[in-house]
């Protein structure tokens, strides 16, 4: 690990467990997520101690995947951790596209106020089950774009889209004659009408997840990224290292959850001893140890391999299994070592546990890319047998 991101990363978790977490209790987290008073106030207290938007340095460039992995666990170590850092989904995901395709022109009006704290994003790709669109599987996208001169023009619907109430930019995924296309649209705008903010199982993002309906969007030409039809490739670029910096902030909660449970375990007396010294318990903090060490390694494997310069489908779905799978089991255990006190907003324990089951979902299920990549094994073991 690099001498810079050491010491990005240690700032970092200064700040997130001094000045952070102490708002764990602020009345401001609703159940869709911390409003943006309180967003906006903790982006200020980490630009004033110089960790806004830490992975991104001056004059654009970006650490590498291994330094933000340093990074990103350590904003995680807080629900409220990668709001304050502004390295939080969909924002991360979304600067890290742009700043990878898009145009100077595009940067400035878009990218850098985003890497400035001063606006948020969505990103608009889901669609509602009923109206039969895209969810895992892309290719069943509904909403569409048309040209209209030096316009483009958007219907559809959208839904689970994170953030879209109160974010100043958006960026739209619909279908054209040629294929898949992703637009930078402002928001607010009128032609896209947030239908409902749904109550989730989870409540760390501001702008909760929204159904959203897009009536005659029109956006200009100059506002697609690339061309029509090379949406999914611009996908491709930013799903990856998304599903990756996931993995990398819920990380960071676990290993916060976990501390929260062996405190407790330790200092929690029954039958006449600390409940770490009954086997039932010490062994559940024991498997907690070797998971998130395993799930650490993962992260930083999968980051190594994306710093080779490849896309890294294959890795980052291996790696988005894994460590998902074994933070729920990280913090289930969490909660039942906790008891009562496990499962009521006393701690943060309650809401990581809510929060990482949300996360077995988000980005593609567990089931999804088992499925992946078992096509895989069946297209290299065909290639295998025909040589």
């Amino acid at each position: 690990m690099s001498d810079r991101a050491i010491a990005i990363a240690d700032t970092v978790e200064t700040f997130v467990r001094g000045t952070v977490a102490p708002f764990e209790k602020d009345p401001r987290r609703t159940s869709h997520g911390p409003t943006d008073e309180l967003a906006n106030e903790l982006k200020e207290l980490a630009r004033k101690a110089g960790v806004l938007t830490p992975h991104i340095l001056d004059g654009g460039d970006h650490l590498t995947h291994r330094e933000t992995a340093a990074v990103l666990i350590r904003s995680g170590l807080s629900p409220l951790g990668p709001v304050a850092c502004n390295v939080a989904a969909p924002d991360e995901g979304n600067m890290y596209l742009l700043g990878k395709v898009g145009s100077p022109e595009l940067k400035q009006r878009f990218l850098d106020p985003m890497v400035a704290g001063q606006m948020r994003s969505a990103f608009f790709m889901t669609e509602p089950a009923e109206d039969g669109g895209a969810g895992s599987d892309p290719s069943m996208m509904l909403t569409t774009c048309k040209p209209d001169g030096n316009h483009w023009v958007i219907n559809g619907r959208k839904t689970y889209i994170t953030g879209a109430e109160g974010a100043g930019m958006g960026i739209v995924m619909a279908k054209s004659d040629d294929g898949a296309c992703m637009f930078l649209v402002d928001l607010p705008n009128p032609a896209i009408r947030i239908e409902r903010v749904m109550n989730t199982i989870d409540s760390s993002m501001p702008g909760g997840h929204a159904v959203v309906a897009i009536d005659n969007l029109r956006v200009p030409a100059d506002q697609m990224l690339g061309q029509s039809g090379e949406g999914f490739k611009y996908a491709q670029v930013r799903l990856a290292p998304a599903r990756l910096t996931h993995c990398m902030r819920w990380l960071g909660a676990c290993i916060r959850a976990n501390e929260i449970a062996s405190d407790y375990a330790n200092r929690r007396m029954a039958f006449g001893k600390p409940l770490v010294d009954h086997e039932g318990v010490g062994f559940m903090l024991a498997d907690n140890m070797i998971d998130l060490k395993q799930a650490e390694l993962m992260v930083y494997w999968c980051a190594d391999v994306l710093d080779t310069g490849v896309l890294g489908t294959v890795e980052s779905s291996m790696a988005k299994v894994a460590v998902s799978e074994a933070l729920m089991r990280v913090a289930d255990r969490c909660v039942q070592v906790m008891g009562g006190q496990g499962v009521t907003e006393d701690t943060i324990v309650e809401q990581v546990f809510r929060e990482i089951r949300a996360f077995r979902i988000y980005d593609g299920p567990t089931e999804v890319h088992k499925w992946s990549l078992a096509k895989k094994i069946k297209r290299d073991w065909k290639k295998a047998n025909a040589e």
